[in-house]
């Protein structure tokens, strides 16, 4: 019997990277396009700190599973 190929364990984690940069791509651009009056610290906040934890946190879990 042939056994399965091993999967790398983190592509999850770099198809939610290129998920998150296309988010973060598209509201950025939202930003910039409508001339958006929020906080540079929300705008961010929004863009950078809130995918980098995401990212991290879901990095920790798949690293967790060996």
């Amino acid at each position: 019997m042939q056994q399965a190929a091993k999967r790398n364990r983190l592509l999850p984690w770099f198809i939610g990277i290129a998920i998150v940069l296309l988010a973060d791509i598209w509201v950025v651009q939202r930003m910039f396009a409508t001339d958006c009056q929020a906080p540079g610290i929300v705008e961010a906040i929004v863009v950078i700190i809130i995918p980098a934890v995401y990212l991290g946190l879901m990095y920790l879990t798949l690293k967790s599973q060996d």
